[in-house]
């Protein structure tokens, strides 16, 4: 008796195309993934769009397939409502061919057949969204549907929101039809390799660029060796060249050739990691201790909604919506504590902009570092100002006294325990072990802070929900300010 044809989505094979030991280990052993803050928020962006493209193409007889656990009620219902000559667009339609079970974002009516569209949070066409639309096209096509055409939909990041909900021109259509139509023989081998991936034995598949492209896979802090006091990953560079270490039998960063190492940050970072003790240089210091008062440490927390919420605004643009702010006047002994502090951050769910750049122009006074940790400050600051031209003069004068931090303490320190990342996040809990930002409750990291801003200002968030996740923003942008301090005070012992 022949075995029985396993079951595949459309999405598990993109992941046999990516690679065919992500999709095996989704199908047998789901638990070993780590689905991060990064991926539920890009989950959650499709939706988004989603719901756009619905209302965009629909019509108000539209109909859509609920999802149901039992594919074969979702198939049935679609090919019910075609059978009887449906003549509207349909979302979510589904069939199945072959094992194969795809859902057609939307399906339009055109003559005697459907045009089908494959909708996307992207700003443009991508290699795997054409393969993604042929496996559409081959299913719909061998079930015996009529597809005069197949098109991707993506954001326009040209858009501009005029407000009143009407996002009229949010997406923008790419016929892919006659690339798709040449791409059968590339899913049909595509569904054997997916097939054997999940009937076989775990595909032996070193780690490498696949890893991370096009998509972060969920498992792997579970491929890629981790059981080391330093592994490997921490390295940094190309995870193709790191992929080949691991593959010539490398674990742990001290298990890498020095000579076969050529860029001279991977160097440094083999280095003091053989020498297993800190590198501190007197250069942060010296830099640091320069710097005049008052002090101002300065961060912001931004969103970039692919649905644009207030007029005026792209989709994906960096919206500044809170920041935090200590001041060091110079009189106290530089703690935490002996210092200054002022915030901003409005939940009522109006644009807040404007009111966050006054507020902060006001903040800064008119002389002294702003300190920063990288240069994103300064991007979001010559944001504020090509919104609000009236403000650019105080504005650009708060330009010219940023400092950032983040090459200082690239040039005069690194960890082991950082394992190759300058971030402020891998930084703080190895120069002051009493912070870290895993140890914060609830939000702890600026995709969780966009998600949570967000969720705060929907209006069908309930007030106890919307008090707790404005204590917990509150929290975490303080202490990212709490932290630029720590640094400083770190290089000035």
């Amino acid at each position: 008796m022949a075995s029985r044809k396993p079951y595949l989505s459309k999405s598990k094979l993109i992941s046999a195309w990516q690679c065919p030991k992500k999709l095996h280990l989704e199908k047998h052993h789901p638990e070993v993934g780590e689905i991060t803050d990064q991926m539920e928020s890009l989950f959650a962006t499709g939706h988004q769009v989603g719901a756009v493209a619905q209302q965009l193409y629909g019509t108000p007889d539209s109909v859509e397939i609920p999802f149901n656990r039992k594919m074969s009620l979702m198939v049935r219902e679609t090919e019910t409502l075609i059978d009887q000559g449906a003549d509207i667009p349909i979302f979510e339609a589904t069939f199945q061919h072959d094992g194969v079970l795809i859902r057609v974002d939307v399906l339009i009516p055109d003559g005697d057949g459907w045009r089908a569209i494959e909708v996307k949070a992207s700003t443009s066409v991508k290699d795997y969204h054409v393969l993604d639309c042929a496996i559409q096209d081959w299913v719909m096509r061998h079930v015996g549907l009529s597809i005069t055409s197949i098109s991707l939909a993506h954001i326009n990041n040209r858009f501009v929101y005029g407000g009143e909900g009407d996002y009229d021109g949010l997406l923008v259509e790419h016929d892919l039809t006659d690339e798709v139509r040449t791409l059968e023989p590339r899913v049909i081998e595509l569904i054997a390799k997916a097939r054997d991936a999940v009937t076989g034995p775990m595909p032996d598949i070193n780690v490498g660029a696949q890893c991370s492209k096009p998509y972060e896979c969920q498992f792997q802090s579970h491929c890629w060796p981790n059981e080391t006091e330093y592994p490997i990953r921490g390295l940094g560079g190309s995870k193709a060249r790191l992929g080949n270490y691991v593959a010539l039998g490398a674990r742990d960063i001290r298990d890498v050739d020095v000579n076969s190492i050529t860029a001279a940050t991977q160097q440094r970072i083999h280095r003091v990691t053989c020498e297993g003790e800190p590198e501190v240089l007197d250069g942060g210091r010296q830099t640091l201790e320069s710097l005049p008062y008052p002090r101002y440490y300065l961060d912001f927390e931004t969103i970039g909604p692919a649905v644009p919420i207030w007029p005026g605004t792209r989709p994906y643009a960096t919206i500044p919506v809170q920041w935090s702010c200590h001041i060091d006047d110079g009189a106290g002994d530089g703690s935490v504590d002996s210092l200054r502090h002022e915030e901003f951050l409005d939940l009522s769910g109006k644009a807040p902009m404007r009111a966050l750049a006054e507020k902060m122009i006001a903040c800064l006074g008119e002389s002294g570092p702003v300190l920063m940790y990288t240069n994103y400050e300064e991007g979001v600051i010559k944001g504020l100002i090509d919104r609000f031209p009236d403000l650019a003069v105080p504005l650009q004068k708060i330009i010219h006294r940023l400092f950032d931090l983040h090459p200082v303490v690239k040039t005069n320190y690194y960890h082991p325990k950082m394992l190759g990342s300058w971030s402020i996040k891998a930084v703080l809990p190895c120069i002051a072990p009493h912070m870290n930002y895993a140890e914060l409750e609830g939000i702890s990291e600026g995709m969780g802070a966009s998600d949570g801003f967000i969720e705060a200002i929907n209006p069908e968030t309930d007030w106890v929900r919307k008090a707790e996740l404005e204590e917990q923003l509150l929290r975490y942008c303080k202490f990212d300010t709490e932290a630029m301090v720590e640094i400083v005070r770190f290089f000035s012992r």
